[in-house]
């Protein structure tokens, strides 16, 4: 049910309706709208990077997980719905302030996921892990896939004023400052309050010591102790220098894909809507499958499998714009780069999900299940130490080439990094780490 809570920011605010309506709507032109909108992923993920190995070492000192998360979950709340204000045309002041409450947002976001990553092999045996993650991750989906049809239907309004449903917002929303779509902000955030109630009422932590003194300074000094260690652990160096790369480019497939759609192909925040309910629809059956997958074959071979599979989707994406599919030039007015499009969306919605699904199954069989949290705090490190890369240099290319299909096309070299990096993981961990986590006194 976390992921059933926390899916929207990933699918309404980060994919498929805020940032392309920032891009189009609140943003000067798109083009710039795409660098600030690289730029301000670059720094949220610095600051992901910085402290959230930091904040794990220290949860596995302190014990208390779900007091955390609480904090994180404030952060979350504030920072999608600060969204509110991003109205159409907005001034630089404005702008900047969007960015920054997008930005805290992603922070309780990315905290968030840390901590609760870490209580997974609390939940079943080491043979349940994949079937778990993968189920969780196909729960997320559903709730994106629910939350991004009611936007739809009922709030998005496209550009003559109507939603889906083809009637104007409620409630009195106004149509021509964009309301009902600015509404996804606050819409994310009741969202989660809503649903991450069962999450702390039935998820139960495992057992873990009452707070310590000296709990920041041993945290401190475990967390060295651990990046010290991590050369020679060949293995869980090699997978979190593998999921830096292959999940930098998944992340900025996600943030720009939207983004992508509406200034090279000139959907609508409709259209893109719909690119996200299929995506959705797909990736949740996916993920269900790919958790049993994972579970009968291990994660490894899956994560092999989805980075080859979003290569093709990456070439695809770059291949085509209003006027070509695959480089060959279509006819003028032809819906083929639009289904094209579609097909790529699906594809997302099946490599991307099963990966993060498969990926947080491998970090548990790399971690120490004594120092688990700190273990998916080098995860989240490993994931947004190099978070600047695919913003970064989707940023830099689209502004060097004024192009932002070409923008996109740093993707295929980070995936195909994270896929060299992955020949050196062992897909049982670190053979003198214990797998099951000793049983409660």
């Amino acid at each position: 049910m976390f992921d059933w809570a926390n899916q929207p920011y990933n699918t309404l605010l980060l994919t498929f309706i805020f940032a392309p309506y920032f891009t189009s709507y609140v943003a000067p032109d798109p083009v710039s709208g795409q660098a600030m909108w690289g730029w301000m992923l670059a720094i949220s993920g610095l600051l992901t990077a910085a402290f959230a190995p930091i904040l794990g070492s220290i949860a596995d000192n302190a014990g208390h997980k779900r007091k955390w998360i609480l904090l994180w979950s404030v952060l979350y709340v504030i920072g999608s719905a600060g969204l509110w204000l991003a109205v159409p045309e907005a001034d630089q002041d404005r702008v900047l302030l969007i960015l920054i409450f997008f930005a805290i947002g992603m922070l309780g976001l990315e905290y968030g996921s840390v901590f609760t990553n870490a209580i997974l092999p609390s939940l079943g045996k080491r043979d349940e892990w994949g079937r778990i993650s993968g189920t969780g991750w196909a729960m997320g989906y559903i709730g994106g896939l629910l939350s991004l049809a009611f936007m739809l239907l009922v709030l998005a309004e496209n550009d003559d004023g109507v939603t889906l449903l083809g009637t104007p917002p409620p409630f009195g929303l106004d149509t021509d400052a964009r309301e009902g779509t600015r509404a996804v902000g606050p819409f994310s955030a009741l969202w989660y309050i809503i649903f991450v109630i069962p999450f702390f009422l039935w998820v139960k932590e495992p057992p873990t010591p009452h707070k310590r003194p000296g709990a920041i300074r041993k945290g401190l000094t475990d967390l060295m102790a651990s990046l010290r260690a991590l050369p020679k652990r060949r293995s869980l160096f090699a997978f979190l220098g593998g999921s830096l790369f292959y999940r930098d480019g998944l992340n900025g497939i996600y943030a720009f894909g939207g983004i992508y759609a509406a200034g090279v192909l000139g959907w609508s925040i409709i259209e893109i809507g719909v690119f996200g309910i299929l995506a959705a629809a797909v990736g949740a059956v996916a993920c269900w499958i790919g958790g049993k997958f994972d579970a009968r074959f291990g994660p490894k071979p899956v994560i092999v499998a989805c980075i080859l599979l979003l290569i093709l989707v990456c070439i695809l994406i770059i291949s085509m714009d209003r006027t070509m599919v695959l480089f060959m030039p279509v006819a003028p007015g032809s819906n083929l780069p639009d289904v094209t499009f579609y097909l790529c969306g699906a594809l997302i919605g099946v490599g991307g999900g099963v990966l993060q699904a498969s990926s947080r199954t491998m970090m548990v069989r790399q971690s120490n299940p004594e120092r688990m949290t700190e273990g998916f705090g080098l995860y989240a490190l490993s994931g947004k130490v190099l978070s600047f890369a695919a913003p970064g240099l989707i940023a830099l290319a689209t502004t060097v080439t004024g192009s932002q299909r070409l923008g996109v096309t740093p993707l295929i070299l980070l995936f195909a990094l994270g896929l060299v990096l992955l020949l050196w993981v062992r897909p049982e961990g670190e053979p003198d780490f214990t797998c099951e986590r000793p049983s409660a006194p």
